[in-house]
């Protein structure tokens, strides 16, 4: 979190109006993640201090036990990786969570290191093929970002999953200046799944202001996965 607050300090200043947008947006939810961390940290050492007042062996159990990854890890349903009787093993598991977790943080270069060796390990994992391409997005390596979301519109069958990878084809056009090709596929994008509203915005922006874009990634819908 302080790595990434740092490098918006860094850029803000000097960042344009779309760039300075999507920092807003990650200045909200770094302060969100903060807030959430403090209080409920609080909220734990709490509780913990009462229990151990009224437990004296919890010390000597604390120090003779460590969580297994099946513990500290939540379990990732097969339904979620958009592959309804995929296989996944604990250790890929693991590898999943921790991307979604340095990705909830806009931790994106320890992120796409994690997805990638995900979808190395298993490429038909849909979910780590959605993240590593949001990611991309967010590092702006546009041509490994386009990769991935062209697999995945191939690869899914899922409406919402559809819908986000053609609207972040779209918004690849878009940053490349191919407007007729991003309308087309913001279109789609919303036909897919009309409720995912992120498409329509940025088709309007292309409309209205196609020299200072607003583009809408679609990265937070990612956040409740």
């Amino acid at each position: 979190m302080n790595d990434m607050l740092d490098q918006i300090i860094e850029h803000y200043e000097c960042a344009g109006a779309s760039e300075k947008q999507q920092y807003d947006e990650q200045i909200i939810e770094l302060k969100k993640v903060s807030d959430a961390f403090i209080e409920q940290w609080l909220e734990f050492e709490e509780k913990f201090a009462e229990f151990k007042e009224q437990n004296d062996t919890i010390d000597s159990v604390l120090a003779s036990t460590e969580p297994s990854a099946q513990q500290i890890v939540p379990a990732i349903e097969s339904s979620a990786t958009g592959m309804p009787d995929i296989e996944m093993s604990d250790e890929l598991a693991v590898t999943i969570s921790k991307g979604q977790g340095y990705y909830k943080l806009f931790m994106f270069s320890q992120a796409a290191e994690q997805f990638q060796t995900a979808v190395l390990q298993l490429p038909e994992c849909n979910l780590a093929r959605l993240f590593l391409g949001m990611t991309q997005m967010h590092l702006q390596n546009w041509n490994e970002a386009q990769r991935h979301f062209q697999l995945l519109i191939v690869l899914t069958d899922f409406p919402k999953w559809l819908a986000m990878g053609y609207n972040a084809l779209g918004c690849i056009q878009a940053v490349r200046m191919n407007m007729a090709q991003a309308e087309q596929l913001f279109m789609k994008a919303y036909e897919v799944c009309p409720s995912f509203k992120d498409p329509l915005n940025n088709l309007k922006s292309c409309q209205e202001t196609p020299k200072q874009l607003s583009l809408y990634f679609g990265s937070t819908e990612l956040c409740c996965l």
